[in-house]
C-alpha cells in the first residue's frame, strides 16, 4: 500500500472545507436549526474518523490485522453514535434530505470516503499474504463500517445494555470478518 503523501493536517481541512460548501447547499432558511448542527458535528468529527482509517497505511505489515482493526471499529462505533443522533432531526425533510444527497455528490464526501482508505489497507495486507486471499477488500471494508453504524444504531434507539458493549461488539465485527488467512 502506499503511504498516501497527503499531509493528514491538510486532508482534515479539506474535508471541513468540504463541509462548509455542502453546509451552503443544504442550509434551511432559518439558521441554527437541526441540519446547522448536523454539518457542525460532521465538520468537526468526520475528518478525524478519517484520519484513523488513513491511519491504517501505518500499520500496514505490522501486527496482526484484528489488532489494527480494532480501535477503528471501536472509532466508528462512537463516530456513528454522535453523527447519526445529530442526522435523524436534520433530515425530516425531503427537500433537506435531496438537497444533502446532491451536496455529498458535489462535494465528494460520500461513502467511498470512508470506505477507501480501509479497503486500500486490507488489499494491500492481502498482498503481504496476511489477509486472505479470497477476501474482497472493499466489501469488507463495508461491513466493518455497516457494522459499526448498526450497533450505533442499536444503542441509540434501544439503549446500551441491549447487547454487548461498544468493546465487545467491536472485537466481534472484526472477528466476524474473518479476514486473515486459515493456517493450513
Amino acid at each position: 500500500m502506499a503511504t498516501s503523501h497527503v499531509d493528514p493536517h491538510r486532508r482534515s481541512q479539506d474535508t471541513r472545507r468540504r463541509i462548509l460548501e455542502m453546509a451552503v447547499s443544504v442550509r434551511e432558511d432559518r439558521t441554527g436549526g437541526s441540519v446547522d448542527h448536523f454539518l457542525a458535528l460532521l465538520q468537526d468529527r468526520l475528518p478525524l474518523w478519517l484520519s484513523i482509517l488513513h491511519e491504517l497505511s501505518h500499520h500496514l505489515g505490522k501486527g496482526s490485522i484484528s489488532d489494527n482493526l480494532l480501535p477503528v471499529a471501536r472509532a466508528g462505533i462512537d463516530y456513528y453514535m454522535e453523527v447519526q443522533a445529530a442526522a435523524l432531526p436534520a433530515f425530516t425533510s425531503p427537500n433537506v434530505t435531496v438537497r444533502f444527497r446532491e451536496a455529498i455528490r458535489d462535494t465528494g464526501l460520500g461513502p467511498r470516503m470512508e470506505t477507501a482508505p480501509l479497503a486500500a489497507y486490507l488489499a494491500a495486507e492481502q498482498r503481504l499474504g496476511r489477509v486472505a486471499a479470497g477476501v474482497d477488500p472493499e466489501a469488507s471494508a463495508r461491513l466493518l463500517i455497516a457494522g459499526c453504524f448498526h450497533r450505533a444504531y442499536i444503542e441509540m434507539f434501544v439503549g446500551a445494555d441491549a447487547g454487548p458493549t461498544r468493546e465487545a461488539s467491536a472485537r466481534e465485527i472484526v472477528r466476524e470478518l474473518r479476514l486473515e488467512p486459515v493456517p493450513s
